[in-house]
This record gives structure tokens, C-alpha cells and sequence, in this order.
């Protein structure tokens, strides 16, 4: 009988565990363990003590038609004006050879081959080839420095003429820059072949110039090329470069353009078949491609209607979501979250529209039935044990 008592005490204490958990369940479960907020959870805490956290803003055709048309980094904008670069001309570093000819035999510069003595022409004097020195200049025999820096080949060549009348025989001069550092272009980074690569006159695009260094080391749509001109930097996706091609514009000299291997990735939180750092495999991808690379939701715990993408934006753009004034203190960026409800089919193209960027993080809410399975599965913790140890009590009377 003193047995029956105890195993009656202990289910009389079980009895008060399920009213407890019951009366959790009432209080929508917050004081059970979960991976995330809810939906509702997302919502509320966009507000905090009269303070706004983060936006909160519902996916729709606005928002998806106002992210579209925002402008994206492009060298068509930034230098496309600058069109085909200038003739190019003699600067300091690059190396000058000079060769020059006299109509006579007894010139300064004459040389006059022979064949068994005979006479058979007159060859041309040629210069050591010079570096053009940090003041612009170079030498030439019997008349002395002449500026070079800043003028093309053939300005040069007929200043060495006028120069030389009277002391050369009708001297005939030809100037050619055999390396030119003034009028080439730097490529570095992620490609086979780092180098300057030399201009020539015609004019050279980006691409020719990545072609010359022996292409990218990295998948096309892992590789971003940065270019940096008159003391400006724009950077933009290789596959943008190649897709598009009034983004493939004329290098111009002292151009400094770095391939970067930067893979893009998402991080998937919460309600998906894989919690992870995923990458976008491509140049750019959907929101619902991402939630298809995350495995989808799970059946067992999402809540379709609490899909999340938090992300960083600039001011600018928040202001044009909102449709209000940003204020003068706003910061550089803004914490923003979109939100999109699955449970509505139409949402799925809205998915599609919605294009995802390096470093963003999606959400998945887990449902409120999943938290009240969560007590059951915790009442069952507590109980079994005791139920198990009635049955043992019974059957060994």
C-alpha cells in the first residue's frame, strides 16, 4: 500500500509538471531553448525601448523594382568619357634608340660599307640605346641634351634634324622607344602573368590587357577587377567585364588593374535543410536559388511565412524603400530586413527578382507548433521516467 502511495505522490508531481508546461505553452513558449526568433519575435524586436533596431520591410514589387534600379559599380560611368587615349608619347624610364643617316660620306655620322674595297653605301650611325633620364632628356653626340619627355617619336626625330643642320650632312633621323614604362599598364593579382604591359599606338582594352598577362588564375565568376586611374578606384565583377561590353574600355598609360579572387557566400540560419556558409557557385543568384542551395524548409519546423534577409544598406537606399527623409546623423550604413512571406505563391517570383549579395544572411523562422511539440517532447522527458517506474511497481505485485 506505502508503494502504491509513492508511485500516486509521483504522479501527482507529474501532473503539476503538465499544468506548468501547459501554462508555458499559454506564454508562447519564450522560456524554451530555440535556434531563432519567431516570426513575430523578428517583427516586434525591429522596436526596442522606442529605439529602432533595424528596418523591417515586406518584399513586394516596389521593394523589388526599387533594389533593381539602383546603379552598380561600372567603368563605363566612371572613365568611359575618357575614350581612346592620346598618341602616345616618350616619359621618363622608357628606353630610346636613335639611328641616323647623311646623304654623304664625310659626315659626322657616315659609315660607308665596302665590298673588296669598293664602296656600296653609306649605314646608319646608331645611338646606344638610352634611358631617358628623371630631368627628360637624353644625349646625343656632338649636340648634347635634348628633351624628350613628353613628346612623341616623331616630334623628337625632327628636332634632332633641325638641331644637326649645318654639322650632319641632310641628316635623316629615326627615333623608336623600344620599352616604353610611361605609356604601359600594371596588371597584378590573380592572373597568370604579372607585368607592365606595354600600349601601342592603336590603343589596347581592358580585356587585351588581361589576355597579354595570361588571363585569370580564378573562375570568371570569382574574379573581380579593380582599376585604379587618375587617382580613381572602381571595381566590378569579371563577368560583368566580359558580358558587357561597353564596360570594356581603353586602357589608358599609367592604368593599374588588379584581378582579385573573391568568392561570394550567404549565410543560412534557422528552418533550412542546411545551416551554413554557402557559396553562389555563379556571378550572382536569386533568393529562392539560395534557399534552394540551403535545402529548402523543412517541413517539420518552418514557418513558410517567416522568411528573413538581413543585409547592410546605404542610407540613400533606405530612404528611397521607406519613402522618408534620411536624417542628417544616419549612419553609413543602415541594418535592414526583408522579409517575405512563402506562404503566398506569388512570393516565390518575388523570390526569384530578389538578388542576393556577398555576406547576406537568411533566415528562417521556425513555426510556434514546433515550440509547443518542443514542450511535449520536454513532458515526455519528465514523465516517462515516472510512468515507466508505475508500470515496473505494478507488475511486481
Amino acid at each position: 500500500m506505502r508503494g502504491h502511495l509513492h508511485v500516486r505522490r509521483a504522479l501527482d508531481k507529474a501532473a503539476a509538471g503538465l499544468a506548468c508546461v501547459a501554462a508555458l505553452a499559454l506564454s508562447d513558449c519564450s522560456t524554451l531553448p530555440a535556434a531563432g526568433p519567431t516570426t513575430a519575435e523578428v517583427v516586434d524586436q525591429a522596436v526596442k525601448d522606442g529605439k529602432v533596431q533595424f528596418e523591417i520591410l515586406d518584399v513586394d514589387d516596389g521593394v523589388i523594382k526599387t533594389l533593381q534600379s539602383q546603379p552598380v559599380a561600372s567603368f563605363h560611368s566612371r572613365f568611359g568619357r575618357d575614350g581612346i587615349p592620346p598618341e602616345p608619347r616618350i616619359g621618363t624610364g622608357d628606353s630610346i634608340a636613335i639611328s641616323i643617316w647623311e646623304a654623304g660620306g664625310n659626315g659626322l655620322f657616315a659609315q660607308i660599307t665596302t665590298v673588296n674595297g669598293i664602296p656600296t653605301g653609306a649605314r646608319p650611325a646608331t645611338i646606344p640605346e638610352q634611358i631617358v633620364s628623371q630631368d627628360g632628356d637624353i644625349s646625343i653626340p656632338f649636340d648634347g641634351r635634348v628633351k624628350v619627355a613628353g613628346r612623341t617619336p616623331f616630334e623628337v626625330q625632327q628636332g634632332i634634324q633641325r638641331r644637326l643642320q649645318g654639322k650632319a650632312v641632310n641628316p635623316q633621323v629615326i627615333v623608336t622607344v623600344s620599352k616604353s614604362i610611361a605609356n604601359s599598364v600594371t596588371i597584378s593579382g590573380e592572373v597568370v602573368n604579372g607585368a607592365m604591359v606595354p600600349l601601342s599606338p592603336h590603343g589596347e582594352r581592358l580585356l587585351d590587357v588581361i589576355a597579354a598577362a595570361g588571363g585569370s588564375h580564378a573562375p570568371t565568376y570569382e574574379t573581380f577587377v579593380k582599376l585604379s586611374r587618375h587617382g580613381d578606384t572602381v571595381t566590378i565583377p569579371l563577368a560583368q567585364l566580359v558580358d558587357d561590353p561597353s564596360e570594356n574600355i581603353y586602357a589608358w598609360p599609367g592604368d593599374t588593374i588588379t584581378l582579385v579572387r573573391a568568392p561570394q557566400v550567404f549565410e543560412a540560419f534557422g528552418a533550412t535543410g542546411r545551416n551554413a556558409e554557402i557559396p553562389f557557385g555563379s556571378e550572382k543568384i536569386s533568393l529562392a536559388q539560395a534557399l534552394g542551395k540551403s535545402s529548402g524548409l523543412l517541413d517539420e519546423r518552418a514557418d513558410a511565412a517567416g522568411v528573413f534577409l538581413f543585409r547592410y544598406e546605404p542610407p540613400s537606399l533606405v530612404s528611397a524603400l521607406t519613402k522618408t527623409p534620411s536624417p542628417k546623423d544616419q549612419a553609413a550604413s543602415v541594418p535592414v530586413v526583408y522579409h517575405l512571406d512563402l506562404s503566398d505563391a506569388k512570393s516565390y517570383f518575388l523570390a526569384q527578382q530578389f538578388a542576393l549579395q556577398d555576406k547576406d544572411v537568411v533566415y528562417v523562422a521556425n513555426a510556434r507548433s514546433n515550440q509547443i511539440e518542443k514542450l511535449f517532447q520536454l513532458l515526455g522527458t519528465l514523465t516517462n521516467p515516472i510512468v515507466t517506474g508505475f508500470v515496473v511497481k505494478n507488475s511486481a505485485n
